[in-house]
């Protein structure tokens, strides 16, 4: 696969990992590799809304993912020498999904310290896309100040909160409007919901 189709999805321990879950299933989808990280919190989450097998990890992955799970590259999140904890690992972006307040303030402070906020480090070192989709509510203003920090460093912040012009029906059409953005912001195409304008069946 062309080295240009790389990228990184971290899964923190903010609610919501469905996100993070889908983004990759699109992802792998449209043909792309990903590089995974997920937080210890991250994989506690998985196991509590989404009943994950999380004692071994890479088995869970496989069996999340099933068929396209050679398409995903696995790193724990401790591995600092890993691949995409260098600005010379090319990859198109990185997208963290659901992110939670701690990743967020570690990543606006460059606290790097472990992969996923090193990872993100690289991003904007290399002024490369990174998106952020924090899952937290309500916001006080240490999470607004770092947000903004990172928003005015080019960062893309897409909040994770439901549109309902396009009249969702389920809650996979709700989730599905989230990862969609994520894939607008990044120019990947895809059909995960009805725009505006757009014919609603």
């Amino acid at each position: 696969m062309d080295k240009q189709d790389r990228y990184v999805v971290g899964i923190t321990g903010a609610s919501g990992a469905i996100y993070g879950v889908r983004l990759v299933q699109a992802l792998l989808e449209a043909g792309h590799f990903v590089h995974l990280l997920i937080s210890d919190a991250g994989w506690r989450v998985l196991k509590e809304e989404l009943d994950w097998e999380v004692t071994k990890r890479q088995v869970a992955i496989e069996q999340a993912f099933g068929e396209q799970a050679p398409n995903i590259q696995y790193h724990p999140i401790q591995d600092i020498g890993a691949s995409i904890a260098s600005g010379s690992f090319r990859v198109k972006g990185m997208i963290i999904m659901p992110c939670s307040m701690g990743t967020l303030s570690a990543i606006a402070q460059g606290a790097s310290d472990n992969l996923m906020a090193r990872a993100a480090d690289v991003m904007m070192k290399e002024d490369r896309p990174l998106i952020i989709v924090p899952r937290e509510t309500p916001l006080h203003a240490i999470h607004l100040e770092n947000m903004l920090k990172l928003s005015r460093m080019g960062v893309r912040i897409i909040p994770a909160m439901p549109a309902f012009y396009y009249r969702p029906q389920t809650l996979d059409d709700i989730i599905n409007f989230l990862v969609g953005k994520v894939l607008d912001s990044m120019r990947i195409e895809h059909q995960l919901f009805t725009r505006w304008g757009e014919t609603i069946e």
